[in-house]
């Protein structure tokens, strides 16, 4: 039985490691469509969404079974509690990169940001790519040292968003109003997106050291 249990909490971890990759290079290739206005690239990234949605549903249905058939306790309902909430998080990035994607599709044939920004959100799109792996490899790992770089990045990342909210408050900006919003959104998908990565990081932090979990702002 416990074996059996084990082997659930196994596959269960290799397909949150598997949604980080898929996150990652949805976010990855959605900024690349973003960047190029590039049509089919940020259709690609719509479609493969789907992919994403289906392993979180498949992770909530084996936590749901695991629940219900060995009744975990302590440590072991911990860490099934948590692989539920890293999914949602994980779910939720994808939806975040689809929606960089959208925005891309939206404004073609013409890019979504203007040209003086555009070195603004390469830069997000690295530190999100950056992000996401060292999420993925302390989910794969539960090794949480990664955990302050991790920090550091969505650091990094709140602090560009706050820079593009002041550029685009501030009088000498020519773009109007569309395109202000438009950064505003994009901008913002990018710091959630970085948010939900330390949402999860911390999850696993909570798994391994039994330390309460501290929430991160999702609104």
């Amino acid at each position: 039985m416990r074996s059996a249990f084990q082997n659930q909490l196994d596959t269960v971890n290799a397909e949150l490691v598997q949604m980080t990759t898929l996150v990652g290079s949805a976010m990855n290739r959605a900024t690349q469509a973003l960047l190029d206005a590039d049509l089919a690239l940020a259709e690609a990234v719509i479609d493969g969404d789907a992919q994403i949605d289906t392993l979180a549903s498949d992770i909530e249905e084996r936590c749901t079974d695991v629940i219900a058939q060995e009744q975990p306790v302590a440590a072991d309902l911990r860490v099934v509690i948590g692989a539920l909430r890293i999914a949602a998080s994980l779910e939720r990035m994808g939806d975040l990169a689809e929606h960089v994607a959208k925005q891309a599709r939206l404004r073609y044939p013409r890019p979504a940001v203007p040209q003086e920004l555009r070195g603004t959100f390469a830069v997000m799109g690295g530190v999100a790519e950056a992000i996401v792996s060292k999420t993925g490899s302390v989910i794969a790992t539960g090794h949480v040292d990664l955990a302050p770089d991790i920090a550091a990045h969505d650091a990094d990342m709140d602090r560009m968003h706050r820079e593009l909210f002041t550029i685009v408050l501030s009088p000498s900006w020519s773009h109007g109003v569309e395109a202000a919003i438009d950064v505003t959104l994009l901008s913002r998908y990018y710091e959630r997106y970085a948010d939900h990565a330390v949402s999860a990081t911390r999850r696993v932090v909570t798994i391994v050291t039994g330390d309460p979990y501290v929430g991160v702002s999702l609104a």
